[in-house]
Order: structure tokens, then sequence, then C-alpha cells
């Protein structure tokens, strides 16, 4: 789908120097692409901010032990 859009010929300019203007499109797509993943990243971890209560974890006591044991109890760790 192609788009319209407006940009000040400064901001061009800069893109021009680091795409080239042959790679204005692409600098431009994969550009958005970038953004809308960092945006949709920050929504996922906004939305589980606070899923885990901040008390009466079994790690609690000794978090270095409990990771130690998770560790262990992983198959796929090696030695």
């Amino acid at each position: 789908m192609r788009m319209h859009i407006e940009l000040d010929d400064a901001l061009v300019a800069k893109v021009d120097e680091l795409a080239g203007p042959r790679g204005r499109s692409s600098f431009v797509r994969e550009a958005i692409e970038r953004a809308v993943r960092s945006e949709l990243r920050w929504a996922r971890l906004e939305a589980a901010a606070g899923a885990i209560s901040d008390e009466s974890h079994e790690w609690d006591s000794d978090p270095g032990d409990w990771v130690r044991q998770q560790r262990r109890g992983d198959s796929r760790r090696a030695g």
C-alpha cells in the first residue's frame, strides 16, 4: 500500500545520508516496523505489570537457592 506522509527537509536529508535516495522507502518501512514492534512490546509489558504479587513467592526466603533448584531441574541444562 502506498501512503503519503510529510517530512521536513532536514529529516529527509538525514534519511538520505543513512539510506541513500534510492533507499528511502525501505528505510522508512524498517523504521516503522521497529517502532510498531517496540510499541507492542511496551504494551505487553505494561499489561503484565502487577501480574505477580509482591509477596508469598517460593523464592522469597533464598532467591539464589531457588534459582539453583530451577536450573538443576532443567533437563536441557548440561552439567
